[in-house]
């Protein structure tokens, strides 16, 4: 089940100057209220490791091409306001939308 993120991680994703295509990535969905496990869906992975990417850790060469595609098509979205998605309903279907896979 997807949750908004919490408090803790707000802060701290707040404070990190960092420019590394993860940390880009979590400020975007945090922004689009995108949950990490839905994202997760998208990018074929766990959310145990988006949330690794989230803090700055590396992103493997064979990820970052879904990675970059996932926040253009986000970034995209936001400048549509198609998003932010109002919903935890909405993320989904934007999510199903996007990935072409039933969550």
């Amino acid at each position: 089940m997807a949750r908004p993120y919490g408090e803790k991680f707000l802060l701290e994703l707040n404070e990190n100057t960092s420019d590394s295509l993860g940390v880009q990535l979590a400020k975007l969905c945090v922004k689009a209220n995108l949950p990490a496990t839905y994202v997760a869906v998208v990018l074929e992975t766990t959310r145990t490791t988006v949330y690794s990417w989230f803090r700055g850790q590396g992103i493997r060469e064979d990820r970052r091409r879904n990675v970059d595609h996932f926040i253009r098509l986000v970034s995209e979205d936001l400048e549509k306001e198609i998003l932010p998605a109002k919903t935890m309903k909405d993320a989904r279907q934007y999510v199903h939308q996007v990935s072409g896979l039933t969550i």
